[in-house]
């Protein structure tokens, strides 16, 4: 009989890769914890790049201004006046002990955001195989949206680790019919909730996705009586919600709904059904359509990705219970993955939150990814080696061909470079005594860099507008019922201002932008011929200054 070495010596060219993959695929299954924490490391990494070197952007200078006060009393009034929930806002207002520099104040984010990789993983793993978690812990580590999301001061991270929490330690709860770890779970809902209101749908889904699940289990009197118990505690959470922050908004919308606020009529616009105008059946196929071209942050795979989903939505019914690490049957898996998409959108064709390819439907990641990456598990055979690569060629044609959705300001134009630039203009260009004229994302941006990161009182005596000081410039500004100038817009505004600030004839006023689709200059420029020869600095092309002489 030959020796091993001599079969290996007689290999085939074809065989001798397929033993190698098999080496490394062994390799990977022998260590899939140290494995996986690397690609959590890698996300960490990433994220804490992508948060350094860049401005805030309005929305995270909105949520940091609402916690710089110098109380906590302060800081829950101000709260009252952003459309989020306040978790992050007082979490900012205890994390300035550690400094306030864009890249510490975004640490949280970026720890959540890789806390999330971590437990996401854990759970699929659970739920599926451990090659769908492999090619999912990819996907939420380095997709362009999941790492930006990661990446800001918002609270989209803290939404999704919490959720991602709540949903794995509920199964691990029912696994080993823990209460303590059912109370994990419920805590996490709980902190969820507070982080942002599109948790409520989760909520909504995880309670009837755990009546399924406990129907079936054979959990303890204390885990039933956990878990019932924290049903209260979540309603109560919701109900102070809605009594404290949405009804106090909603009045301050004049009576609309806040969840719209002013997206509705700017860029969400498309992300709610219009009974007057879309179709239904269309509705719910385009916008589901773009969930996964928003999750992938690129159009041609994200519309690759949704039949995937559906596969992936029916090999997990039809797969056996041997096939499935989860405890639940395939039906029940099945039903979990789906029915969020169902919820979100429901509530989208009230008209009540939007649902399409947003950010304020990233919750659904949670379910989008671990569907495809059962179907491309499918497609590889389980083979951990190949679904490591064909999700790792995924990652890199979303980053390097990536379609990023609005609102948005490129890495280039946001670098704090430009920001400095921008202050140091206004304090040696502009004398204190010419008043600045900004829309409301300006002031945002203005009372954080140019006020120093100071807590900084507005001024609100003259309806419509605010005004504050900064180094002995006065800035007057809009309200949020005017968060960016336009050439449709300004002009209003523009004389209200001059009538209520009793500005006088020949007075210098500069006008200021700072933010997302900031366009006036050019507008005013090309719109109308008085303005041709308009004077107008620059810096990157997402802050622009010039100076207007009152007729």
């Amino acid at each position: 009989m030959a020796d091993s070495s001599t079969l290996e010596g007689h290999a085939t060219p074809q065989a001798r890769p397929q033993r190698k993959a098999a080496t490394i695929d062994n390799w990977l299954e022998t260590r899939p914890y140290l494995i996986a924490a690397i690609i959590v490391v890698g996300a960490f990494l990433l994220r804490l790049w992508i948060a350094h070197g860049t401005f805030l952007n309005p929305d995270e200078a909105l949520h940091f201004r609402a916690a710089n006060t110098t109380s906590w009393w302060l800081t829950y009034q101000r709260s009252l006046g952003i459309a989020h929930p306040p978790l992050l806002v007082f979490l900012l207002h205890f994390w300035r002990i550690f400094g306030m520099s864009e890249l510490v104040l975004r640490l949280p984010s970026v720890i959540a955001g890789t806390l999330f990789c971590w437990i996401f993983y854990r759970w699929v793993a659970n739920s599926f195989s451990r090659t769908a978690a492999w090619i999912s812990l990819i996907f939420v580590s380095f997709l362009p949206p999941m790492v930006e999301l990661s990446a800001e001061l918002r609270h989209y991270a803290l939404l999704l680790v919490f959720c991602a929490g709540a949903l794995y330690f509920f199964d691990k709860a029912l696994s080993r019919n823990s209460a303590w770890q059912m109370a994990v779970s419920l805590l996490c809902l709980y902190l969820a909730l507070l982080s942002h209101y599109s948790a409520v749908l989760f909520a909504a889904w995880l309670g009837i996705y755990a009546l399924v699940r406990l129907r079936s289990s054979h959990s303890s009197a204390r885990v039933l009586i956990t878990w019932c118990a924290g049903q209260v505690g979540a309603l109560g959470i919701c109900r102070f919600l809605y009594v404290v922050y949405i009804s106090g908004l909603s009045r301050a919308f004049s009576g609309s709904n806040v969840l719209h606020g002013f997206m509705q009529d700017a860029y969400l616009l498309n992300s709610y059904f219009q009974p007057h105008r879309d179709n239904p059946l269309l509705f719910i196929f385009a916008r589901t359509g773009g969930v996964f071209q928003f999750l992938f942050g690129q159009l041609v795979v994200g519309d690759l990705m949704f039949p995937l989903f559906v596969a992936g939505i029916v090999l997990v019914m039809r797969s056996g219970p041997d096939r499935l690490a989860s405890t639940s049957t395939p039906r029940q898996l099945g039903f979990l993955l789906v029915l969020p998409f169902v919820i979100n959108c429901a509530v989208a064709l009230a008209g009540i939150y939007p649902y399409g390819g947003t950010r304020h439907s990233v919750f659904l990641a949670m379910f989008a990814v671990p569907a495809i990456s059962v179907a491309l598990a499918k497609i590889v055979r389980e083979n951990n080696v190949y679904a490591i690569a064909a999700a790792l060629i995924i990652v890199i044609i979303s980053n390097l061909f990536g379609t990023p959705h609005r609102p948005y300001i490129p890495r280039a134009d946001q670098k704090i470079a430009h920001m400095n630039q921008a202050i140091a203009f206004i304090n040696s260009g502009i004398p204190s005594s010419q008043p600045i004229f900004a829309d409301n994302q300006a002031a945002l941006m203005l009372g954080h860099y140019l006020c120093h990161e100071r807590p900084v009182p507005f001024d609100r005596t003259i309806p419509g507008f605010l005004t504050f000081q900064c180094d002995a410039h006065n800035v007057i500004a809009t309200e949020g019922s005017t968060n960016r100038f336009t050439a449709e817009n300004f002009f209003p505004k523009w004389n209200e201002m001059l009538r209520t600030h009793d500005l006088k004839s020949g007075e210098a006023v500069w006008l200021v932008q700072i933010g997302w689709d900031i366009g006036l200059a050019r507008e005013l420029q090309t719109k109308f011929p008085q303005y041709r020869d308009l004077d107008v600095h620059y810096f990157g092309r997402n802050i622009t200054m010039f100076k207007m002489i009152v007729d």
